[in-house]
């Protein structure tokens, strides 16, 4: 059966010294794992990576995997013929078919690079030989060496591959290769993005939600859902947990201070994200914070709420302003869902002056005089989790 070929160039993952393979073999494992169930190939050919998938595939899924798995920085479609002139020739000529490139394409060059060295061509007269079969073949093209709009690549390798149009991909670190973390997701435009800058990274990460029906609504509920299913295909597999938090706010707001009510609120969300972690081997928790966006923001709030728990809380947003998250959250398709007009739990019960610069010590007594833990570990027993 005939396949799809596409070549994946790898960035950072090439600066690894002694661990690249570690990061090379991590990146065809999701790779492969994504394109499921269709039959293919992931194999590394000095700094590429060469996928073959059954023609059975839509070519449009293959896009959709790897323009989303951290680890690629560009991809293109490839044909891959015989290591002989004719072959490399017609190939040439077929991928830049009238029918087949984009409109906007009028001019090209070609680039050869002759890693097999026993090939009888150089570099130059494969580019020299391509160039002109193009022209001739396609009137409606012309050669501009200095800005073409389409750079048509010839790999004398294994076999030749040739292919025109590269697509960037998300670089990074593949998904797994930095551990695993717990990433509090909220219905908001930031925790979605926290969760997609640390997947960057390589970290793998379930997810946790803090549902508080019947003040949270359940169309707030499936809002948070699809906000992990469309970080599911960065995320290569996500667990949401979704905790019921009811009791433990209005215990709070029973017992609490109303200026201390918010900074409670995320005590009792740290306790219940440390077991939770601890459950399910996470190393980390990741948040949606940034410095000074809301009172629970501050560097006297953050401090104590990273008090609650031992484990090492990530902020990925922590420098950034609103519009510059706003923009990424757009780019990786959250934006939409994330206005999407049903409040999550952190907006209710919220105080008019909530305090800006806690007292540590005194946010402790507070705590303590709250008393939550029996209602924190029975929310820990009452999850719902849904594996996407």
């Amino acid at each position: 059966m005939e396949k799809h070929t596409f070549l994946a160039r790898l960035g950072e993952i090439s600066l690894k010294g002694q661990n690249r393979d570690f990061f090379e073999k991590k990146l065809k494992m999701n790779i492969k794992y994504k394109l499921r169930p269709y039959r293919n190939t992931v194999k590394k050919q000095k700094g590429r990576l060469f996928i073959e998938v059954e023609k059975d595939c839509p070519v449009e899924h293959i896009h959709n995997v790897l323009s989303k798995t951290f680890g690629i920085v560009a991809y293109s479609q490839a044909i891959r013929c015989e290591k002989d002139l004719e072959s490399i020739l017609a190939s040439a000529v077929s991928i830049m078919d009238k029918e087949k490139r984009p409109r906007s394409i009028k001019t090209f060059k070609v680039e050869s690079v002759r890693s097999d060295k026993s090939f009888y061509l150089k570099s130059y007269d494969i580019s020299k030989e391509v160039g002109h079969a193009i022209l001739m073949a396609h009137d409606d093209l012309k050669v501009d060496v200095h800005n073409p709009d389409c750079v048509v690549k010839v790999e004398i390798r294994d076999a030749a591959y040739i292919h025109p149009y590269e697509v960037p991909g998300q670089g990074g670190l593949p998904v797994g290769t930095a551990g695993k973390a717990l990433l509090m997701l909220s219905g908001g435009i930031d925790s979605p993005v926290a969760g997609w800058y640390m997947a960057k990274r390589g970290v793998h990460q379930e997810a946790i939600y803090f549902h508080a029906y019947p003040y949270t609504s359940d169309e707030a509920k499936e809002k948070v859902i699809s906000l992990a299913k469309i970080l599911n295909s960065y995320l290569e597999g996500i667990t949401l947990h979704i905790i019921p938090f009811t009791d433990v706010q209005l215990k709070i707001k029973e017992k609490g201070r109303e200026e201390e009510q918010t900074l409670l609120m995320r005590a009792a969300m740290m306790k219940i994200a440390e077991k939770i972690a601890a459950d399910n081997n996470c190393e980390a928790i990741v948040t949606g914070e940034a410095l000074s966006q809301v009172a629970s923001q501050t560097l006297q709030s953050l401090s104590f709420t990273d008090s609650i728990s031992p484990l090492l809380v990530l902020r990925p947003l922590i420098g950034l302003d609103k519009e510059e998250i706003i923009k990424v959250s757009r780019t990786i398709g959250t934006f939409e869902t994330s206005i999407l007009p049903y409040e999550d739990c952190c907006t209710l019960f919220s105080p008019k002056h909530p305090l800006v610069r806690p007292d540590k010590e005194r946010m402790y007594q507070s705590l303590s005089h709250v008393d939550m833990d029996d209602l924190i570990e029975q929310a820990c027993k009452d999850e719902e989790i849904i594996k996407l």
